[in-house]
């Protein structure tokens, strides 16, 4: 290869990998077409001029996927095994099983739609740049607050667009609005449109599962509930939310007008997208897991394996199901 061709895929690389510049931004700063950057990072791997190595080995517990798999219909299942691991390396092992499980099944030109939550914004951060071009992003759920910006929706759209080299779409909204009424006239503004019709049309869609844990509920962030009303709304039955939409034990929607509030994608719509890949984790989210599974909204389950534990306990009574010999993998 040509000194000075090899050069210039270095310093190309240096820029998109070391100085953290997205596509379009060296692009801009070579005079060159942000699909030739990405054709020049591609080149840059293939020759040797970037090596990227992994050295985390996340192993997974096979028996309990399959029996998530045959309990609740799924089309898949991912459970980190925990043995041995601390607290923050369960989070980032869950983001990376399910980053490595997308990142496998995208292509370029696909549409992802992405929900906020502390389990999305781990698997964002450990997808790797420069595998995929032109995915475009779109926000399915409004905004929250700044206290808690770095997990927020509009946020974890821009990151993950910035790395799938593709446009963002962006819902210029809250999460809940202050009336039924007034959900109504957002959702007919063009710009809040625009992103909602491209999230319905999504190939994949990523989001987390909520309960009314108070510091990490989404909703609560939102200032969408209070003690009294996430009381009130335990003793009736809720158990938690998917898209800030919440459901019962049993999958069915929880009737409160707070879901006439929220802006963003139904269940139902969400139910249309070819696959909804819901992370979570921990077994104090199991009931809200379960329920989530029972809506049929969800068709990949990513979850560590005492959450998953848990959820097959939890519903055995009801449905037994098939149990799986275990084999661990890494």
């Amino acid at each position: 290869m040509d000194p000075a061709y090899c050069d210039m895929l270095a310093d190309v690389a240096d820029m998109y990998y070391l100085q953290d510049k997205t596509q379009s931004e060296i692009a801009e700063t070579i005079g060159l077409s942000r699909v030739k950057v990405y054709r020049l990072l591609k080149e840059a791997r293939e020759a040797g001029v970037v090596e990227i190595t992994i050295h985390r080995s996340r192993a997974r517990n096979d028996r309990l996927e399959c029996e998530l798999r045959e309990r609740f219909n799924l089309v898949d299942a991912l459970v980190l095994d925990t043995r041995g691991l601390e607290p923050a390396d369960v989070w980032r092992g869950i983001g990376e099983i399910t980053a490595r499980y997308i990142e496998a099944r995208l292509k370029d030109s696909s549409t992802v739609a992405v929900c906020l939550g502390r389990t999305t914004y781990e698997v964002v951060r450990a997808f790797r740049p420069g595998l995929h071009n032109n995915v475009r992003v779109a926000q399915a759920l409004g905004s929250i607050s700044f206290a808690a910006h770095d997990m927020d929706s509009g946020t974890l759209a821009r990151l993950l667009a910035g790395k799938l080299g593709g446009e963002v779409l962006y819902l210029p909204s809250p999460m809940v609005a202050d009336s039924a009424e007034a959900a109504n006239v957002l959702r007919r503004q063009p710009a809040i449109e625009r992103t909602l019709a491209a999230a319905r049309e999504a190939d994949l869609a990523l989001l987390g599962i909520g309960n009314f844990d108070p510091e990490r509920s989404s909703l609560i962030a939102a200032a969408a509930l209070s003690p009294e009303l996430q009381a009130r709304l335990l003793a009736d039955g809720a158990v938690g939310d998917i898209a800030g939409l919440m459901f019962t034990q049993e999958g069915q929607p929880h009737p409160h007008e707070l879901g006439e509030r929220i802006i963003g994608l139904s269940l139902d719509e969400l139910r249309h997208i070819p696959t909804v890949v819901a992370v979570a984790l921990g077994v104090a989210k199991a009931a809200a897991i379960l329920g989530a599974l029972r809506t049929g909204v969800v068709n990949v389950l990513c979850t560590d394996d005492g959450a998953a534990n848990e959820i097959l306990r939890m519903d055995e009574a009801r449905s037994p199901g098939k149990r799986c010999q275990d084999n661990r993998r890494q």
